[in-house]
């Protein structure tokens, strides 16, 4: 059990998750600036990642990203998807938490699902803290 996020608040990112990207789903894992936790891995999978490095850059990209685009007539940053190989790897974060989901392909409407689903979350527990 982790002090980062409790045992509940776990299960309905996972659910939440699953629901969006269903079979697709690889991974889900929490953070914020100052730690994280891998709170899916699909068992197919092996857990090799680096999450520490994959932590430090999502989260200072996020920053620099937020920080770059305020303002623009682009709108407000909502979240991040970065292709891979093997996958998709979608960031979604709030200022001062987030995740990052990874996933095989699944459609740009099953991103977006996937984007307000966690963002209400996120904000439900950013009102909370």
């Amino acid at each position: 059990m982790s002090n980062l996020l409790p045992e509940e608040a776990q299960q309905k990112l996972i659910s939440t998750c699953r629901t969006a990207a269903g079979d697709s789903l690889r991974s889900l894992t929490y953070f914020n600036r100052f730690d994280y936790l891998q709170v899916y891995l699909r068992g197919d999978l092996e857990q090799e990642a680096d999450l520490n490095s994959f932590i430090g850059n999502e989260w200072h990209d996020f920053k620099m990203t937020q920080d770059a685009y305020r303002g623009s007539e682009l709108g407000d940053y909502q979240y991040t998807i970065r292709v891979f190989e093997n996958g998709y790897l979608v960031r979604i974060t709030v200022e001062d938490m987030g995740v990052f989901v990874t996933t095989d392909g699944i459609t740009m409407q099953d991103f977006e699902a996937l984007r307000t689903a966690v963002t209400a979350i996120l904000d439900e527990w950013a009102v909370a803290e």
